[in-house]
């Protein structure tokens, strides 16, 4: 995968455009297949039950820029995970984090490149 390419981590998306389940408060980073999003303060993917987590960024250009500084930061290899920006929101309730239309495959296939055909 090539971080830099503009789809990298999917297609670009507004909030407020999509019909969602739940009003989303921001853009996440989420490490597919698990419940986890990347950290804005620490730059680590941590549970969506972690009360510390500050995993909603403003937009999903600040989200993309985020997913490639800690994408870039892995050691080469095989193994680098599948990531993907996702619509989040905050429960004020239970003080954790709400995956919208995350992606929790517990056997997720490693992730392949694929070329995008232009849209007509």
């Amino acid at each position: 995968m090539n971080p830099d390419h503009p789809l990298a981590f999917g297609d670009p998306f507004l909030l407020e455009t999509l019909t969602l389940p739940r009003p989303a408060d921001g853009y996440g980073v989420q490490f597919l297949g698990r419940d986890e999003l990347l950290d804005r303060q620490r730059g680590v993917f941590l549970s969506i039950r972690n009360p510390d987590l500050q995993g909603i960024f403003p937009s999903f250009e600040a989200a993309r820029t985020a997913a490639r500084t800690w994408w870039t930061a892995q050691p080469p290899g095989d193994s680098l995970p599948a990531l993907a920006i996702v619509p989040v929101a905050r429960d004020p309730i239970s003080a954790r984090h709400i995956l919208i239309y995350g992606v929790l495959q517990p056997d997720l296939e490693p992730f392949e490149e694929v070329t995008y055909l232009p849209c007509r």
